[in-house]
Parts: C-alpha cells; sequence; structure tokens
C-alpha cells in the first residue's frame, strides 16, 4: 500500500510499465530497456526512480510487525539452565509467510512459511514466567514478517493502458512495502533492497540513500512513514 501524507503541486509520471516484473504500491521502479523502448519496473536498489503507485502482482501482501510469539514448555536441567527436551511448534497469526522477510529476536527458530508457524527446536532455553512464580516455564521470542493475503488474488491495474504511476517528487509517504528484517529509528537513512523495498540496510555504495524515516512501523499501524528526497 502507498499513502500520500504530504508532496508538493507536481503529479506522477506515467511511464511504459515492464510487463515481466511483479509490483505493489510503495515498492521502488526503475527504468530498464527491454528491445528497444525504455520501460519501468522494480527497482534492485542501484538506479532507484521514485515510488510506484500501481500494482501488478498474482498474490497482495501485508506486514506483521514485532508480533509476540510465547508457548508454555517444559524445561530440564542442562548445566544449570532449563531447555526444552524436544521441538515445540507455535502458531504465527498468519501463513504463506515470505520466508526472506522473516526475523526473530532474542530466539532462534525454524520458520514454516506456508503454515504460519514456527518450531523452537530441541535445548531451546527457557526465558519466560508466564505464571509469575519466579521459574522459566515459557519460550518467548518477537518476530517480523511479510506475507500473502489469503483469498485475495492479485491483478493489473496496469493492464487498461499498459503504463505505471511514479511518483518521484519530494514529499511525505507511508508504505508497508519495507523489509521487515530491519529497524527502522526516526531519522535513519532508507536505501532500496534487491527486492525493490525501502530497507535501512545499505549492501554496497553503489545504493543510493532515497529517503528517511520520519515515522517506524509499529504492531498498531504496520506501515512505514518517511521523507522522500
Amino acid at each position: 500500500m502507498l499513502k500520500i501524507v504530504q508532496v508538493g503541486n507536481s503529479l506522477p509520471v506515467g511511464y511504459p510499465v515492464d510487463t515481466s516484473a511483479e509490483f505493489e504500491p510503495g515498492m521502488i521502479g526503475s527504468l530498464y530497456i527491454r528491445g528497444n523502448q525504455i520501460v519501468c519496473g522494480v527497482s534492485d536498489g542501484r538506479s532507484p526512480l521514485g515510488i510506484i503507485d500501481d500494482y501488478r502482482t498474482r498474490a497482495f501482501t501485508a506486514v506483521s510487525i514485532d508480533e509476540v510469539v510465547i508457548t508454555p514448555a517444559l524445561g530440564v536441567n542442562n548445566n544449570g539452565v532449563l531447555v526444552t527436551p524436544n521441538d515445540v511448534k507455535c502458531e504465527l497469526k498468519n501463513p504463506n509467510i515470505i520466508p526472506s522477510s522473516f526475523h526473530t529476536s532474542p530466539v532462534d527458530v525454524q520458520l514454516l512459511p506456508r503454515n504460519g508457524m514456527v518450531i523452537f527446536p530441541a535445548g531451546t532455553p527457557l526465558n519466560f514466567d508466564f505464571d509469575g512464580d519466579g521459574i522459566p516455564d515459557s519460550i518467548r521470542t518477537v518476530v517480523s514478517y511479510t506475507y500473502q493475503i489469503p483469498n485475495i488474488s492479485g491483478e493489473d491495474s496496469t493492464a487498461g493502458n499498459g503504463r505505471i504511476t511514479i511518483w518521484f517528487q519530494k514529499g511525505i509517504f507511508q508504505t508497508d512495502m519495507f523489509e521487515t528484517r530491519d529497524r527502522y529509528p526516526v531519522n535513519k537513512i532508507l536505501f532500496v533492497s534487491e527486492n525493490g523495498k525501502l530497507t535501512t540496510t545499505q549492501p554496497s555504495s553503489e545504493y543510493p540513500g532515497v529517503a528517511m524515516v520520519t515515522g517506524p512501523p509499529s504492531t498498531i499501524s504496520g506501515v512505514l512513514e518517511f521523507l522522500w528526497f
């Protein structure tokens, strides 16, 4: 999704669309040469043009930010630390998770992306006291991820005219098209990932800064607010 908070008087620009690309509003576009034509598709981070305001996708996505996962577990003593003797499964709020988007802290887990489940492997320390008796009896971690919205098929808003809409002027925007594996403190410089999404990680000097965080995503809104340069 893309929401415009504040921009100047300029309107977005339409470019011929790269018909091999898939995208959603809020991703970052770039120009490419396909055959003898210049078209606009998804940026790989090195030559970002502007913010896409169209969709061409087989499935829409959404994000879950800082989802707290707590599961009770039996503990056995391992050198003075209570650990689970068996694998423990726990269901997340959403299935159909995109594995590359998944982030967990402070406990590592095994992800079953299609089912939307995580597995705490045998030997994971118990780190949470659920009943408040002073003895750890559960495992707690916090996860963030992007998932495909079930029962909603994708669409192509460029089918009518074959053009993609791009915002490239300075302004404040909101989107859920960002890399959920990163953190987004206020005033942090944003780059574009190889997936065409905003990120605070700069892979190399080839990837220019394009925006600055003005409002971090949260469990309530799940959107990133940013100032596009």
